[in-house]
């Protein structure tokens, strides 16, 4: 049986979510920034280590709050199954201090909503825009040695736009929710041919 993987990316407005999650799926970049205003679900199917795995990755707009009950989840369409799902994905640009604030807060309320006596969910940080390294508002150690250390949580670094560790990101996402095939040091992952457009729905 193909376990179903839910990712929920988060972030704020103009950080590159949208163009990661398209990058992932179609190899395509746009310079033009359209700014995400409903949630849109994608229902790709990967083959990682020559085991496949479907995965429905939800690219929401983002949200002022997360939400602390599933009767807040479910009153504001943008934000239905945002609690339920198996990894979040928190992206900030790596230019903009604002947005790296922004994820900060969102990781907090994950943590402090989250259901007592569930199995912990995975938060990795993603800083995006690694092609604007110059500039850079927070130096990079500062930030890995706080994700890592403090929050405990994965950090990666990439470029949508130059399709920069973007399959390692979801490399990473698939070991992050315990793909027991996916835990080897050297991970190939590919797309399986039911990965089309038309698997893609916008809710």
């Amino acid at each position: 049986m193909v376990a179903t993987f839910k990712i929920a990316v988060l972030g704020a407005q103009g950080v590159g979510k949208s163009a990661i999650v398209r990058q992932f799926l179609y190899n395509e970049f746009s310079e033009v920034c359209v700014p995400t205003t409903a949630r849109r679900v994608y229902l790709p199917a990967v083959v990682m280590n020559g085991h496949v795995h479907d995965l429905q990755i939800m690219d929401f707009p983002p949200i002022p709050a997360f939400p602390v009950n599933p009767l807040q989840e479910w009153a504001d369409v943008c934000c239905r199954g945002l609690r339920s799902v198996h990894a979040y994905v928190l992206v900030y640009d790596i230019c903009c201090f604002d947005s790296f604030e922004y994820i900060k807060t969102i990781r907090q309320q994950i943590l402090e909503t989250r259901v007592i006596g569930t199995s912990e969910t995975p938060i990795i940080i993603v800083g995006n825009k690694r092609d604007l390294q110059r500039g850079r508002v927070i130096p990079r150690w500062n930030v890995s040695n706080l994700v890592k250390k403090t929050w405990k949580c994965g950090y990666i670094e990439c470029s949508a736009k130059y399709n920069w560790h973007i399959l390692l990101l979801f490399s990473e996402l698939l070991k992050s929710v315990g793909c027991a095939r996916c835990k080897h040091v050297h991970t190939t992952i590919r797309f399986q041919g039911a990965l089309r457009r038309n698997r893609c729905t916008i809710m």
